[in-house]
């Protein structure tokens, strides 16, 4: 028997299912907008996104349903900062993410006293006034860091571990990078302390890269430090292509580089300090205060080998070093 519905039942349900997305896109504009500074390019951090995004998720916060995140990338151009920290700034985002170094976390600390900000960067936040301290950081600015740019003088030592004959080594750096003269000057001091002479290759885009590999036989540099830097991270790539069509040794900063094919890296975990980032953010916006919260710091320093670089180059691993890798890819 057919059902009949009347002219006011009909209104009432139409109104109903009309109000329905209604709703949902109104809870969606209530959701908390998060920005996520960064120097470098999108493409090459995707993984280290989703890490982020993960720690959020920790917190119970899940992009497109509770909350929403406006990114601003830099492209590797430092200068370009101060404005997309800025932009973010008026886009009146509950919480800042400057990723990629002290230089992103200083652009938004300039842009804002009184929004949260959470780094993530390599170097000492205290050595560039971000923080009162590391326990209490005071203010609106705490974070993760994992210190990767102090190691330069230990990657140094191991490289010459891996070949012991070399007489030279070579150091490409980004001079833009607020973090490579201390950087720099650490490297410098350790290659002098191990007898060797140092070359540093300034490089800001690839031209710049592939031209530092070139001047190697110029410099008779028979290995190389990849000085820690975001740009260089996102050319990973290209770099390990051209440590192996040099037939150059390198070590550097992260696993992520060995991955790509270059020998061997010493450092944190870099993907797991934005995961603590995105933890972070959820805290905040759950109503923790910044000042309270301590800057994360690394438990663990890995090394990790690629044995088949190793095989390409034609080296052998020493058994102590093999011994003391965290991981070792074949």
């Amino acid at each position: 028997m057919p059902v009949t519905i009347g002219r006011r039942e009909l209104i009432a349900a139409l109104s109903g299912a009309a109000a329905w997305p209604l709703a949902a896109r109104a809870q969606q504009a209530a959701a908390p907008v998060v920005g996520f500074l960064h120097v470098a390019s999108p493409e090459p951090y995707a993984a280290i996104r989703a890490n982020f995004l993960q720690g959020l998720q920790e917190t119970g916060y899940v992009v497109g349903q509770n909350v929403t995140i406006e990114y601003r990338w830099a492209e590797g151009r430092y200068d370009r900062l101060p404005d997309l920290a800025a932009d973010l700034v008026r886009r009146q985002v509950a919480v800042l993410i400057a990723g990629g170094g002290p230089a992103p976390a200083l652009a938004a600390k300039s842009a804002t006293s009184t929004i949260p900000i959470v780094f993530v960067m390599g170097d000492d936040p205290l050595r560039h006034g971000l923080v009162a301290s590391l326990s209490r950081p005071g203010g609106n600015v705490t974070g993760a860091s994992f210190f990767t740019t102090a190691l330069g003088a230990k990657r140094l030592e191991l490289l010459r571990d891996i070949v012991p004959k070399v007489s030279a080594i070579a150091c490409l750096v980004n001079p833009t990078n607020p973090e490579t003269e201390p950087q720099t000057k650490d490297v410098r001091e350790a290659a002098r302390a191990l007898g060797l002479d140092l070359q540093v290759l300034n490089a800001t885009n690839e031209g710049e890269i592939d031209a530092g590999f070139a001047s190697l036989i110029q410099f008779r540099a028979g290995a190389m430090l990849v000085g820690s830097d975001p740009y260089f991270l996102s050319r990973r790539n290209r770099i390990a292509a051209l440590t192996i069509r040099h037939a150059v040794p390198a070590i550097s900063s992260s696993r992520e580089y060995v991955a790509a094919g270059v020998l061997a890296s010493y450092g944190n975990n870099i993907p797991d300090s934005y995961r603590q980032a995105g933890i972070y953010t959820g805290r905040i916006l759950k109503g923790e205060k910044v000042a309270d919260l301590p800057v994360v710091r690394p438990t663990k320093f890995e090394l990790v080998l690629n044995l088949n670089t190793a095989k390409v180059l034609g080296l052998t691993i020493p058994d102590k070093l093999l011994a003391l890798a965290d991981e070792v890819i074949e």
